[in-house]
């Protein structure tokens, strides 16, 4: 396998782990360039080492380094042919700008092009990403063009609505399965990998039996619950501290950010990841929440004796484009 640095392959790790548990050897910043033959049969390939550079918006280009190139052995090759846009049949005097790497010219919250009536969105739009991506740019776009054609500015977007309600029931009881499990990542069997190399036709990915599935299951985050604090409630008696399984909860003395972090029970490195910190406490301390840690079981809430915590599920309306209805007087 060729391709970028071992840290900037776009391959799932998971991936890696299967094609290297197959015996294929990862060789890094190689890129193909040449096919060696001799009397009319395939010999080998030639690659080309590149290293990685990046532009001011931060995208990659693989620039040769100038060494010797590499000639790699073979009587066979699979090409894996990935996927590129190709804007060539857009005139270029049409008030489109494109990019060095050509792609268009987008404004990222609105994905309105310099021409004001066309739109991008998807993989066209700010590059590949994942499906949920597109679809989120397909609802921000379809926002842009309603307001554009109803003749309306495009900025400030409509924020998404957010409804939350209380999931606590009573002492012990929630609404919820809020049991914290400690177990990995369950790996789906597979077929044996001489079976799988002799047939190609052959199921890799055996599934999990109905136990291991359920446990799987169980793993998942209650993403949809979040904890509710409230100061005036808190009698800092430190119960949720003590029962807290992945220690994300501190209370501390207030201060700048970078000290802050460093005097949390969990470790809090990650600047970009915001942390929750309370307003004053009656000792003059603040409650500090690393949500990036946070395992939304709600162990904080059925632990307080104040009801200082709560687990509250949120429902995320997200804004869509939808007729303007008028009144017209008669």
């Amino acid at each position: 396998m060729g391709g970028g640095g071992c840290d900037e392959r776009e391959a799932s790790p998971w991936g890696e782990e299967d094609a290297l548990r197959e015996g294929v050897e990862i060789h890094n910043f190689l890129v193909p360039k040449a096919f060696l033959h001799e009397k009319g049969q395939l010999t080998g390939v030639r690659f080309e080492k590149v290293r990685a550079e990046y532009d001011a918006q931060g995208r990659r280009n693989l620039v040769p380094t100038g060494e010797a190139p590499v000639d790699m052995p073979c009587d066979e090759v699979l090409v894996a042919i990935g996927q590129d846009n190709a804007f060539g049949w857009i005139e270029r005097d049409l008030g489109l700008a494109f990019d060095s790497h050509g792609m268009p010219q987008l404004n990222a919250k609105t994905l309105q092009s310099t021409l004001p009536r066309v739109f991008f969105g998807g993989d066209s739009a700010l590059g590949p990403k994942n499906i949920i991506t597109a679809v989120a740019q397909g609802h921000d776009a379809a926002i842009s063009i309603d307001r554009f054609c109803n003749g309306e500015p495009l900025m400030p977007r409509p924020d998404p609505r957010v409804t939350m309600t209380s999931q606590k029931m009573g002492i012990h009881e929630w609404s919820y399965h809020n049991q914290v499990s400690e177990d990995a990542r369950k790996i789906v069997p597979s077929a044996a990998v001489e079976l799988a190399l002799k047939d190609i036709k052959l199921e890799l990915e055996l599934g999990y039996e109905l136990k291991s599935a359920l446990k799987e299951a169980e793993r998942c985050l209650n993403c949809d619950m979040q904890t509710v604090f409230t100061e005036s409630a808190c009698i800092e008696c430190d119960s949720c501290v003590d029962i807290c399984p992945t220690e994300c909860i501190t209370f501390t003395a207030n201060g700048e950010e970078p000290d802050l972090r460093s005097r949390l029970k969990a470790p809090a490195p990650l600047e970009d990841q915001d942390l929750y910190v309370s307003d004053t406490l009656k000792t003059g301390r603040v409650m500090v929440k690393d949500e990036n840690v946070c395992l939304h079981c709600g162990m904080c809430a059925e632990r307080c004796p104040t009801g200082a915590w709560d687990m509250q599920k949120f429902l995320l309306d997200w804004p869509q484009a939808q007729a303007q209805v008028k009144e017209v007087e008669t």
